[in-house]
């Protein structure tokens, strides 16, 4: 795929060997002199030029690179150049309400981006010194998230769930909450979409009105491994300029991360490096970390990111969900038998945990309310199997109280959604986080007791009074 010459970095390249082999995405290269690692590579085919980063040095005049297009066509012989730098993308202010791929050039059939400046995808994370703690708690509108899950500015959050369960409609909910309530902007990695899950998500984006404050930069499915390996970096690179040169308060969404790790234990196999544990890439939390760590926020703006997980068989213990969970302040699990039950957004609230679902964050209300419905729904869970057998009539008055009320508040946290409201026929509504807490606590208190489940169910705020 040809760059424009409108985002052509001035640095020209200069030859600096052949390629000597090719086996699929893998190029080995004879070099004059050995480029460092990390060093983006050319050549040209029909007026195209291939890109390829270095990844291991050989010996004292081969390495092995990585394809960053289809390598077909490439052939033994083809002169290969060195453009003197890392892989770069261009940058600009009017780079938001783009649909980007990995290296700046337009999937959108709008213009190319006309930059002067030029970011190396691999730039280190900010020092310590400059760096700020987590802020403030962002509230989304998204009852169940605000009460259990709270986001902080510049916190990490990931979404856990299997295939179907609503990870990237809960993603678009909260692109569409920060651009309409906290005016932010989003950056939107889409690492290994299937084609037709882009084009979905663009259209959705435009539709719901909050394109204008997105990029969009994709990697898709069928593209290298190499590619898939360094979207997320590409994106990342993106928010951080908008974090530093526009000081703006910038939502990091990737979706999806498994695929990151995907791509590099592919990538590993590729080079030859001996597989670790379930076969997954020795350098796999080193890989991790090196985004994870550039996720910061600075006293000129904030990087808060949202991170979609794909759990591989329902198993939170796979090493990959692992090497997440390490570095995220909130853990959002959505459960296949949630969804099954209707209840949607299907999170998990006993199993979704926040580091800072505490008295000192959320203030002591706040925290005595998510702890009563968290005890409510735990007691309900522990008397299924007696219900299921027994029936309810079983119970002491106290735990057919508890039951009636955490079914209750089951229903209650669920919600319409804006961005599939399309699809349901059914209005999206955002609570804020004050009715959320004034509501749990009258179902706590029995003030509800007069609902009844399918009063609670898809609505939002229940207004003081038990009234939608």
């Amino acid at each position: 795929m040809s760059i424009p010459a409108a985002t052509e970095p001035t640095l020209s390249p200069v030859p600096i060997g052949t390629l000597t082999e090719i086996h699929g995405p893998v190029a080995i290269i004879s070099c004059n002199r050995l480029p460092p690692l990390h060093q983006a590579l050319c050549a040209y085919l029909d007026h195209e030029r291939y890109l390829f980063e270095v990844h291991q040095h050989l010996d004292d005049h081969r390495i092995r690179a990585i394809t960053l297009h289809r390598s077909s066509g490439l052939s033994r012989g083809m002169t290969i150049y060195d453009t003197g730098t890392p892989l770069q993308v261009p940058v600009a202010p009017n780079c938001l309400g783009r649909l980007l791929n990995i290296f700046g050039e337009p999937l959108d059939g709008g213009a190319p981006l006309l930059a002067s400046d030029f970011r190396s995808v691999h730039n280190p994370p900010l020092p310590l010194s400059e760096a700020v703690g987590i802020g403030d708690v962002i509230e989304t509108g998204i009852k169940v998230i605000d009460l259990l899950c709270p986001f902080v500015k510049g916190g990490k959050t990931g979404l856990f769930g299997g295939a179907g369960v609503g990870k990237t409609v809960l993603i678009m909910e909260f692109i569409h909450a920060l651009s309409t309530l906290h005016q932010g902007v989003s950056v939107f990695a889409g690492v290994g979409e299937r084609i037709r899950e882009g084009h979905e998500l663009w259209h959705e984006m435009r539709q719901a009105g909050v394109l204008p404050q997105t990029l969009m930069v994709f990697g898709q499915m069928d593209e290298s491994p190499g590619v898939r390996f360094r979207v997320g970096l590409s994106a990342l690179t993106y928010a951080e300029y908008l974090r530093d040169t526009l000081h703006k308060e910038v939502l990091f969404v990737m979706d999806n991360i498994f695929r990151f790790i995907q791509a590099g234990s592919e990538v590993s196999s590729l080079l030859g490096r001996m597989p670790a544990t379930v076969g997954y890439q020795p350098t796999l939390t080193t890989e991790v970390a090196e985004m994870q760590d550039r996720i910061l926020s600075t006293g000129h703006g904030a990087i808060t990111s949202v991170q979609a997980v794909y759990v591989p068989a329902d198993d939170m213990t796979d090493p990959a969900v692992n090497a997440i969970l390490n570095h995220l302040d909130t853990s959002v699990i959505l459960s296949r038998a949630q969804a099954g039950k209707g209840i949607y957004p299907a999170v998990d609230p006993l199993q979704s945990s926040s580091k800072l679902l505490d008295r000192h964050t959320l203030g002591a209300r706040h925290y005595e309310i998510a702890e009563g419905v968290r005890e409510h729904l735990s007691r309900y869970q522990e008397l299924e199997d007696i219900i299921t057998m027994l029936g309810m009539e079983e119970l002491s008055d106290a735990d057919h109280n508890t039951v009636i009320r955490a079914r209750k508040l089951q229903r209650y946290l669920t919600q319409p959604f804006w961005t599939t409201a399309s699809h349901t026929g059914i209005t999206g509504t955002s609570v804020p986080l004050a009715d959320t807490l004034r509501d749990c606590e009258c179902f706590l208190s029995g003030k509800y007791d007069h609902l009844s489940e399918e009063d609670c169910y898809m609505r939002g705020s229940l207004g003081g009074d038990g009234v939608a």
